[in-house]
């Protein structure tokens, strides 16, 4: 039974202190003083008989226990403004929905156990999930379409006005099927006699996939197919021999069951950070934080590095 001394402030406080990692900005951002908002904190530790946090020269730090209250906490006000909107829209059947952007390679590999996660965390909220190449999904972003996405950073101008938070890095993989002739005698230069599926203008790593090939002494490619699909790339490269240049993400599955083999080519020249993208002036809401919540658990599970 939850216990009545908890009131939704200590609740409120906690979640926006652990947010902006500082009692001053949680105060400002409440409207409160310092004071009233490290006295409340004060007084929820109280309550629970445990210590929450404690403050070190990086500023607020979560402790064990802070961070398993925390992650209820979340839910709590998720499920909260949930049924507040649902007062608001009048209908029985109405929904908090989530509106996610991911770029291929995280749609392949980070999403599938991202969604689990949060599906068991907020069940009652919709994702809604757009795929597609970069400079599509920054649009929606910006346009206020999607709430967030999920993918490599993207050169500078499609980035303005967009706030990006690194979660992890990753490669681009050159890979073909299994029985591939270039598996016998791997040699770079040797792609440009079999077709090459390559990232198009605007898709994230084409600037990474260029710089690779200049430094690798690789030409023209004569005979080549533009395009992000993974789709097409993962039917194409197992029925024919072309070489597929894709991030690493997107083949995760191909590659460990021996459906594709990645090419012994050293690729970590286009290594690129692939991270959380928002539109800075936008509310950070209930969902979106226990979303966070969600892709940051599984990072740690997944053993992923920034």
């Amino acid at each position: 039974m939850i216990d009545r001394r908890i009131k939704f402030r200590h609740i409120q406080c906690l979640v926006e202190i652990a947010q902006e990692r500082s009692l001053k900005l949680a105060a400002d951002k409440l409207g409160l003083t310092q004071p009233a908002v490290s006295k409340t904190l004060k007084e929820l530790e109280e309550i629970v008989g445990a210590t929450l946090m404690t403050r070190n020269r990086a500023g607020i730090a979560l402790t064990k226990q802070g961070e398993v209250f925390l992650h209820f906490a979340q839910i709590s006000l998720a499920s909260l403004q949930q049924g507040l909107d649902g007062v608001e829209k009048e209908g029985d059947q109405a929904r908090a929905t989530l509106n996610v952007g991911v770029l291929p390679s995280v749609a392949a590999s980070l999403m599938p156990p991202v969604i689990r996660e949060f599906s068991e965390m907020a069940p009652h909220v919709m994702i809604r999930i757009m795929d597609g190449p970069h400079s599509h999904l920054i649009e929606h972003l910006k346009l206020g379409k999607l709430d967030l996405v999920i993918g490599r950073l993207g050169r500078p101008a499609s980035m303005e006005a967009v706030s990006f938070t690194q979660l992890y890095s990753e490669r681009v993989d050159l890979v073909v099927r299994a029985g591939h002739p270039l598996l016998q005698n791997p040699d770079i230069k040797r792609i440009t006699d079999w077709p090459v599926i390559y990232p198009p203008e605007g898709a994230a790593i084409r600037p990474l996939v260029e710089r690779f090939m200049i430094a690798n002494g690789v030409g023209d490619l004569p005979n080549k197919v533009e395009t992000v699909s993974g789709a097409f790339g993962r039917i194409y490269t197992r029925k024919t021999d072309a070489v597929w240049i894709i991030s690493s993400g997107v083949v995760q599955n191909e590659t460990a069951d021996g459906h594709l083999v990645r090419l012994p080519f050293d690729t970590d020249i286009t290594k690129g950070p692939v991270g959380l993208m928002t539109r800075p002036e936008a509310p950070q809401r209930p969902e979106e934080q226990v979303f966070r919540l969600a892709v940051q658990r599984v990072i740690e599970d997944l053993m992923l590095s920034s």
